[in-house]
């Protein structure tokens, strides 16, 4: 799959699964905005893909609409348009519901829907008129199921599954399609990160969350790479018709299954 000059806004792309998605977009022939919340970090981010003919980057928080319309922009004026928008910057913060800070929850939702929001509001300017676009949004099992102590996580994962069919449908007339990648478990700093904290919380031993919670349902008891989410992403931005859009591809070892 090739994507022949395609540019692509990556958010959250300075490390992790954003940054692997990049780096395949580029080795695909794409080019590259690397968004992430410091612009002296995205940017060494991006020399590490190319020169600023192929990759650039920006500072930008998600939640607040001046950064995101800037950042969208300037990645209009490097390159001369945008074809993909990969909605991928997202945190994650665990405690029981009785215990969860009405401040935290708040942050959560900010970051993964707010941004998705907003992300795809300043993207369809250009998306529009140029009849093609394509909307890729983070999404995770969590889209489809259900674990402890992840009520904002949780909540917001099933709200972008419901604003990537909207787009389907709203960009459907324009030449548009959205889909959702819903990841299983990936082994990055985010994930590495919950293995104690949910160890904490829960009473258990580290070893115990991994093999209980975090791959008690896939079939082969294999995390998710962050290869295995990059390829997802670039067959679904490569992909030449709209037939697939409104979907949402699960990358998880089988851990569900629909």
């Amino acid at each position: 799959m090739k994507l022949d000059g395609k540019v692509a806004l990556v958010t959250g792309a300075a490390s992790g699964i954003g940054h692997g998605i990049a780096k395949r977009f580029v080795e695909a022939g794409g080019r590259v905005t690397i968004a992430d919340l410091k612009a002296d970090v995205s940017a060494q981010a991006a020399r590490e893909l190319g020169d600023k003919k192929t990759a650039i980057g920006v500072g930008m928080d998600v939640s607040k609409e001046d950064e995101v319309n800037a950042g969208v922009e300037q990645t209009v004026k490097a390159f001369g348009r945008i074809d993909i928008l990969v909605s991928n910057a997202g945190i994650q913060i665990v405690h029981p519901i009785e215990d969860f800070p009405f401040a935290e929850w708040k942050k959560m939702l900010a970051i993964h829907l707010d941004g998705a929001f907003l992300t795809t509001k300043a993207c369809v300017k250009h998306f529009y008129p140029q009849k093609s676009g394509v909307f890729l949004y983070m999404g995770s099992v969590h889209s489809h199921e259900a674990s402890p102590l992840k009520a904002a996580y949780v909540t917001a994962k099933h709200g972008l599954l419901g604003l990537s069919r909207v787009m389907a449908k709203e960009g459907a007339a324009h030449g548009v399609r959205a889909n959702l990648i819903c990841p299983g478990f990936v082994k990055t700093p985010l994930v590495e990160k919950q293995i104690p904290e949910q160890a904490k919380e829960l009473g258990i031993s580290e070893e115990r969350v991994v093999k209980e919670i975090m791959l008690a349902e896939t079939v082969d008891k294999e995390f998710t790479t962050v290869d295995d989410v990059a390829d997802v992403a670039l067959f679904l931005a490569a992909f030449k018709t709209n037939a697939l859009t409104g979907q949402s591809l699960i990358v998880s070892h089988g851990w569900f299954m629909e």
